[in-house]
């Protein structure tokens, strides 16, 4: 275990700079935003002079200022949650009732409490601002009798309720269009080009989700309105104007003043809160630069290779391999240390740590996409999932062997989508069963009856026992997972593990008891897959299985960036030669992994481009990463190709992947 100091340095030191940073920019950049939104909010056609200088003598007024305290208070609170729920991993749910299980979770309720008090607060500063009929909650009013009576001031009170529905909105579609995921640019640019460029965007979403928040906002009013107004009247001791029209009518709600209002008062409260989440996303992404090999000993655990190997927050981990790719492509002296060797011993202790962890998450990649395909086969039969979890196939054993030097420690971008990128909890725990990319969800309840028909597990004496059933797939099999580290060495593949007959074992006869729970289950399950509304809770969305295998693949693009720039330059600038060691393992890790996208795209969905959707702050890269892991992984192999030509034919390695590379020399690939 590593020491607290240790484990939280980069949390402490950078991270949390950062967004104090990104805090501080917003609330600077609050009173020129105000001074906006009370022009537009109190300018008018007729009179602009008149209307001018009232907004000059209210700038400097006391109200102004008690009103911008507290919208710094909500702008330093909107800036907390930013740091406690971002992550750099997407929550991707891959069915109807996994959305609503994120939307009902204790901590998004905290989330949306939170927005909907926000809401009213920055609400309140807008009605304030605005002055007019917006400016108290009630007003006075004498009675024919001539006695003094307090009377709602129903105007207040929509503005009000308005900003409590908009953050509570807000809110939710920050779960549905996964507005916490930071996502890193391809393209590094300043800060200044960043905010500047990501402007109009922010304006232009802010208004959209304004405007269709103030819409949904008047239906829900006009058919329960009169609640919260009888609970105000009630708890307030006010009464109601009979004189005045009701808000919550038709009549009340066509005034054009009153909708320009609110929704001026919505696109305010979003702009501000959409401003400094895009502060935040700038940055927290910030490249930062990790030592190769640190001066002293005691910044030892914030170097490049112990930051890869260790086990670190998530956005630690992603930096890292950030840095990785960019070092190895622009900086020549930071290559030299990655190439050196140690003194005294003379070990390439730094190419070994992140060469092992790259092949890792290789690795783990290529392991994901054969336990998906084991599960889903390219015809539509699926194997059991309970079936898959007691034993390995064929291709699993054989990745698993091939890869076996390279595990050492187990690879620490697991698939995982974290709730927070700042958790206390470590990466490589278990999976969420929210984001789990297997579809179909063959142990469901409700999966249904022809399917599990399908799935049924096969026998032992089976010949496709141990392989994914398809006489297409089972061809392939060799070319795709014949690799090891023996067969490496003496250039031949290593036969199939399926091919070696297995024990027999036993089978357990179930007792009287739980044979008849099993079939009341199956009757039970039978029943609830007959039913629409169940069904479509339950069936899976088409692309979202492919878009959660692929929801960390950012750190697997960095990575395939990196080996292959550092291959690439080892050509010319590796003195010792200390990247010729691990080259077999390379090439073949990435063919291996190569040849896996490729099947996986073969799927129905993989291949297809979701829209982007420009009306809405969330970040939908994580859609297309898979189409850029592919891209990424062909064009590292080219480079490695390209640059060594013919002397990749002294390489050891399988006569399969030897032959699946001369594609790529030959440029057929």
């Amino acid at each position: 275990m590593f020491s607290a100091q240790q484990s939280c340095w980069f949390v402490r030191k950078v991270i949390c700079w950062r967004a104090v940073a990104s805090i501080a920019w917003a609330v600077l950049l609050l009173p020129p935003i105000t001074a906006v939104f009370l022009i537009l909010s109190r300018f008018h056609l007729l009179h602009p002079i008149k209307a001018t200088s009232e907004c000059l003598s209210l700038l400097t007024s006391a109200s102004a200022i008690f009103t911008l305290i507290l919208l710094c208070g909500v702008i330093l609170i909107v800036g907390f949650l930013n740091l406690e729920y971002y992550t750099v991993i997407p929550t991707i749910a891959c069915s109807k009732i996994a959305l609503l299980g994120q939307l009902i979770h204790p901590r998004q309720f905290v989330n949306a409490l939170a927005h909907c008090m926000m809401g009213i607060i920055v609400a309140w500063c807008c009605a304030v601002t605005i002055g007019d009929r917006y400016e108290t909650i009630s007003y006075p009013c004498t009675q024919s009798d001539g006695s003094p009576q307090m009377y709602l001031n129903e105007h207040h009170l929509i503005l009000l309720l308005s900003g409590a529905f908009v953050g509570f909105s807000h809110s939710l579609l920050g779960v549905i269009h996964n507005m916490n995921y930071v996502s890193f640019h391809t393209v590094q640019q300043y800060k200044y080009l960043r905010f500047k460029g990501s402007l109009p965007l922010v304006v232009k979403c802010s208004a959209t989700e304004a405007l269709y928040s103030v819409r949904n906002y008047i239906f829900v009013y006009f058919f329960l309105g009169y609640i919260p107004r009888a609970w105000i009247c009630k708890t307030l001791n006010l009464h109601l104007n009979s004189s005045v029209q009701p808000l919550d009518s038709i009549a009340g709600l066509l005034d054009f003043s009153l909708l320009y209002h609110l929704w001026i008062s919505a696109l305010f409260l979003l702009f501000t809160w959409n401003i400094t989440q895009l502060l935040f996303r700038i940055f927290v992404t910030e490249v930062y630069s990790f030592p190769v090999q640190p001066s002293f000993t005691e910044d030892a655990h914030q170097s490049l290779p112990k930051v890869l190997t260790d086990k670190q927050p998530m956005v630690l981990k992603f930096l890292a391999l950030q840095d990785l790719a960019l070092l190895s492509q622009h900086s020549p002296s930071r290559r030299c240390e990655v190439f050196s060797l140690s003194q005294p011993g003379g070990h390439p202790h730094n190419w070994n740590a992140i060469s092992k962890v790259c092949l890792s998450l290789l690795a783990d990649l290529t392991q994901r996409l054969v336990a998906y395909h084991d599960t889903v086969a390219t015809n539509g039969r699926a194997k059991s999932l309970s079936t898959g979890s007691e034993r390995k196939t064929s291709s699993e054993t054989s990745v698993t062997s091939g890869t076996e030097d390279l595990m050492s420690p187990r690879p620490t971008l697991m698939l995982k989508t974290p709730a927070s990128v700042f958790a206390r909890s470590i990466v490589g725990g278990p999976q969420s069963p929210l984001t789990a990319p297997f579809t179909p969800d063959l142990d469901s309840p409700f999966a249904s009856p022809a399917l599990r028909r399908l799935t049924a597990p096969v026998e032992q004496c089976s010949p496709w026992f141990g392989t994914v059933q398809s006489p297409h797939i089972m061809r392939r099999a060799p070319k795709l997972w014949s690799t090891s580290t023996d067969s490496q060495a003496n250039g031949s593949p290593q036969p199939s593990p399926a091919s070696v007959p297995s024990p027999k074992q036993e089978p357990s006869k179930p007792s009287l008891l739980a044979q008849f729970l099993q079939n009341r289950k199956e009757q039970v399950k039978n029943f609830l897959a007959k039913r629409v509304l169940i069904m479509y809770l339950f069936n899976k969305l088409p692309e979202a299985s492919s878009q959660a295998l692929f929801a960390d693949s950012q750190a697997h693009i960095w990575a395939l960036e990196g080996l292959s720039y550092l291959v690439q330059a080892s050509f010319s600038e590796d003195q010792f030669g200390v990247v010729q060691t691990t080259l077999p393992s390379i090439l073949s890790c990435m063919l291996v992994l190569q040849e896996a996208v490729d099947r996986h795209f073969k799927l129905p969905h993989a291949s297809s481009k979701p829209v982007r959707s420009t009306s809405s702050m969330g970040d939908s890269t994580h859609k297309t990463l898979r189409f850029a892991l592919r891209a990424t992984l062909k064009t590292a192999i080219y480079r490695i190709t390209t640059t060594f030509g013919d002397h990749l034919n002294d390489v050891k390695m399988s006569a399969e992947h030897r032959k699946r590379l001369q594609q790529f020399l030959e440029y057929k690939e």
